[in-house]
């Protein structure tokens, strides 16, 4: 057998994901916030770029849009319908209304301190005081062992929840509470009332009324069902968590990154990166480019020009994307934006990416984490792409218009006989939505709507 080299060329195709391409996809899935972030970053980095003071020019479909002919009048009438909720920034003088504006929230442990300040406690036991409020968990709750509280300040445990007991009668009522049904039962005592009843079941019965099983709560307290729904009614009003009306995470606040507005009978696309710096390409750094001699410097003055170059492409591309994205969601799910959820139809990434010739998972990273606002409200770009059932005329119903549909059957039904999953199920189907039983329940889940053995009332 005769071994040999040989030289032969071959032409093949391969993916190659340079540093540009990589940077376009990381642009593309950026929310308008961290988009802003980046833009400042790369400001900093690159001398190349600078900010366009100047007002941005219109694109060609705002130019088409500005010369259709709109009834101004009923688009004024249609904003005071569906925006009124906004709020005026200015007055009738034309000043800025500091009513719109509120200061900064006080934390929990903060609202709790000042009220300490005001009790007659010593240095030392007001030390204890607060190292107790700054050990409350955002619900309010004191999850740290009291003897590890009394051994770390070297006190008796007697202290400790007399020192306690003082914190409970702050406000918000049940605040210090170590379980559920402590804290249920400081609320009782902050209102006051006296009933016997009340505070047996809540110390006795709490997993019996919250499974609504109340005949046999009333057998063991030998009264009528009646009246211990009444009580269990009573007992819901109050409140299971009492700080979470102080904690940050109920402050999230959404940016939409496009808004949809309804004039005439046509919707509009607005981009919403008005508030994002518009880039250019500083010509006094170009022009050095024509006139310098300087291997290195030239080398280092192309690499700049072209990340510049390819950034402010980038960017335009996203905003491309998102809009041709939002564009072909508003011609799908037209009868959602006319007549609201129930009309939602079943919608999937690949539908919408073979429309505007892209890649799925390139539409998958322009509707992540982006919102948009709508006549009819503030939606995730994900929430228009969903699963479904086929509808007895052939139409796709999405699960977002099922769950809908669900919600009105539980609120419209008689609640001393509430529907079963079953009943529900033959009522879609009846609506030209075939659906099992299993779904339905899954869907009910989903809106937190318990079963209906839970949702029967007495």
């Amino acid at each position: 057998m005769r071994m040999g080299f040989s030289l032969q060329l071959e032409q093949t195709q391969k993916l190659v994901m340079t540093p540009q391409l990589q940077q376009a996809i990381k642009i593309l899935q950026l929310t308008s916030f961290e988009l802003d972030q980046f833009i400042q970053t790369q400001l900093e980095t690159n001398p190349f770029l600078d900010v366009n003071e100047e007002p941005q020019q219109e694109t060609e479909k705002n130019q088409d849009y500005q010369k259709k002919e709109v009834d101004w009048k009923e688009y004024v009438d249609d904003y005071d319908k569906n925006y009124e909720y906004s709020g005026h920034h200015y007055n009738a003088d034309n000043e800025f209304n500091y009513e719109n504006f509120i200061s900064d929230k006080a934390s929990l442990q903060d609202y709790l301190l000042n009220q300490l300040h005001f009790t007659f406690l010593n240095q030392s036991h007001r030390a204890i005081g607060e190292y107790l409020i700054n050990s409350l968990d955002e619900n309010g709750y004191l999850t740290l062992p009291v003897l590890e509280v009394a051994e770390k300040f070297k006190a008796n445990i007697e202290t400790i929840e007399g020192i306690l007991s003082i914190i409970q009668t702050f406000e918000p009522p049940g605040i210090g509470a170590r379980d559920l049904k402590e804290c249920l039962i400081i609320q009782l005592k902050f209102l006051g009332i006296s009933c016997g009843k009340v505070y047996e079941i809540i110390d006795k019965h709490l997993e019996d009324i919250a499974a609504n099983r109340y005949p046999i709560v009333a057998k063991k307290l030998d009264i009528s069902v009646e009246e211990v729904q009444s009580i269990c009614d009573f007992i819901r009003t109050l409140e299971p968590k009492p700080g979470r009306n102080f904690s940050s995470l109920n402050n999230n606040y959404i940016v939409p990154d496009a808004v949809v507005k309804k004039i005439n009978n046509d919707y509009y696309i607005v981009v919403n990166d008005n508030n994002s710096p518009r880039l250019i390409i500083r010509e006094d750094y170009r022009r050095l480019l024509a006139n310098n001699d300087n291997n290195e410097t030239v080398k280092f003055i192309n690499d700049k020009l072209n990340a510049a170059t390819w950034l402010i492409k980038s960017i335009e591309q996203r905003r491309q994307t998102i809009y041709k994205v939002i564009e072909v969601i508003i011609d799908k799910q037209r009868a959602f934006f006319d007549n609201g959820k129930k009309h939602l139809k079943p919608m999937t990434l690949k539908e919408v990416a073979d429309i505007i010739e892209v890649h799925e998972s390139t539409v998958s990273r322009a509707t992540s984490g982006k919102y948009i606002e709508t006549p009819v409200g503030t939606f995730e770009l994900k929430y228009f792409f969903s699963s479904g059932i086929e509808g007895s005329d052939g139409e796709g119903v999405s699960s977002e218009s099922i769950k809908s549909f669900i919600k009105d059957i539980v609120e419209k039904e008689n609640p001393k006989k509430p529907l079963s999953d079953s009943k529900i199920a033959d009522i879609l189907t009846a609506k030209g939505m075939p659906i099992s039983r299993r779904t339905v329940a899954k869907y009910r889940d989903d809106l937190l709507i318990p079963a209906s053995s839970k949702r029967k009332r007495y």
